[in-house]
């Protein structure tokens, strides 16, 4: 909407159709009408129109008056501008009256065929959505990664946006580059990611959402290469330790790399034919390899955790199955742990993940009980998942409870459980 002079819009009026007004009083002696859209339709003000250029012809004139009358600007923004009221020689049917002899006239005609520019985002700083998607998503990886997978599953039309490591992911989303952030937290043989798990406390992101994804490890080469020809396979670590037989039986020598698509990617680029990679279908598609293995992994039951994150989180609810992930610490002594754990059990709420990761800032700490020494005990944060929403009123409870012996704590999301079918 545009706050601009009553005269002005009464005088525009026959030629603003498709907008409203109504008028405001002000402090004397000004009085301003609001100049708002109304809901969009079919007609002369339809789909394209410019509203900016209104805002501007209508900025344009407001300085022409204020410069000659008592009004003034109303605000900071040169389109905020107000008529005095106690001017009686101004007819309203008379533009170039209100506005001066100097004021640009436009026509009818003119003021209808004006299109309307989208209003500009911080998003449009970055590059532009493609294929029409709305959303722009990170993921640690090359196309072709397991993560791109994973967005592509969490939010079907986004724009999924590489990033080399998994901190450049949380940026992308703290600097508004992109979105959201889809990053693995633990696979169902490999275990959990460490390197996430502080990130997470590192930077002030929100879980959102969590996508389970089904991996199906390939192993792969060049167009005609046999796989008695490979002397090395390159992945990411946790790939070729899920294909630890498989690989033991080609015997050949493993090499670990950033991730899976990007041991694809640097074979096809270096033209390796004594190299192979563990990754999945769809990078052999993307970077022209053939798929010497099918289904190269020790266990079919591979599974990976992807956690979705957000700037801001969202509003917790109990009509679904929700899942919250906290952090906490504690004071070291006997059975802390076991009453941090009894809080949830009391309330009859289920624990899916407990971890522990050993503080970066104070590793150690050191007590004196003796003459005969000094112990030193592991500082340690304890990272909890837990089946409950933070609307429900025994996990508020609960955490209130916590909240009483731990020395810190923190939510780190409330969030919807995946419960659809997982795929690869």
């Amino acid at each position: 909407m545009t706050l601009c002079p009553g005269s002005t819009v009464r005088a525009l009026e026959p030629c603003l159709t498709g907008f409203a007004s109504i008028e405001i009083s002000t402090s004397a002696p000004y009085t301003s009408r609001i100049l708002f859209q109304q809901p969009r339709r079919h007609g002369a003000f339809g789909d394209g129109c410019r509203w900016r250029e209104c805002c501007a012809l209508v900025g344009s004139m407001s300085r022409s008056s204020s410069s000659k009358g008592s009004g003034g600007y109303l605000g900071y923004r040169p389109v905020l501008a107000a008529q005095d009221a106690s001017s009686t020689q101004i007819e309203e049917g008379n533009p170039e009256q209100i506005w001066g002899t100097n004021a640009p006239v436009v026509s009818t005609t003119e003021l209808v065929s004006l299109t309307l520019p989208k209003p500009l985002s911080i998003t449009d700083l970055a590059l532009p959505p493609r294929h029409g998607s709305d959303l722009r998503v990170a993921y640690q990886g090359v196309p072709g990664a397991y993560s791109e997978a994973a967005a592509a599953k969490a939010y079907p039309r986004c724009e999924a946006v590489p990033c080399e490591q998994f901190e450049a992911a949380f940026q992308a989303v703290e600097l508004w580059l992109v979105d959201r952030a889809v990053l693995p937290i633990e696979n169902s043989l490999g275990g959990s990611i460490h390197r996430n798990y502080d990130l997470l406390l590192r930077h002030r992101l929100h879980i959102v959402g969590e996508v389970q994804l089904a991996i199906h490890h390939c192993l792969l080469a060049l167009p005609g290469v046999k796989k008695e020809e490979l002397l090395r396979v390159v992945s990411h670590p946790q790939a070729l330790a899920q294909c630890e037989q498989g690989l033991t039986k080609l015997g050949v020598a493993r090499e670990a790399v950033d991730d899976t698509a990007g041991a694809a990617q640097f074979i096809a680029a270096h033209k390796l034919k004594d190299t192979g990679a563990v990754a999945s279908a769809r990078a052999a598609e993307i970077y022209g390899l053939e798929i010497l293995v099918d289904g190269l992994q020790d266990d079919l039951d591979n599974v990976t955790r992807f956690l979705m994150l957000a700037r801001e989180p969202i509003i917790p609810r109990t009509d679904r199955p929700f899942k919250t992930s906290i952090v906490f610490t504690l004071e070291e002594g006997p059975g802390v742990l076991f009453k941090a754990l009894a809080v949830f059990a009391l309330r009859e709420i289920n624990l899916t993940k407990i971890e522990s990761r050993p503080q970066r800032k104070r590793p150690l700490r050191v007590v004196d009980d003796s003459n005969n020494g000094s112990a030193k005990y592991f500082d340690y944060l304890f990272y909890v998942d837990f089946e409950a929403s933070m609307a429900d009123l025994r996990a508020q409870n609960a955490l209130g409870h916590l909240q009483e012996f731990a020395t810190f704590l923190r939510v780190l999301g409330s969030y919807p459980m995946d419960i659809s079918p997982m795929r690869a």
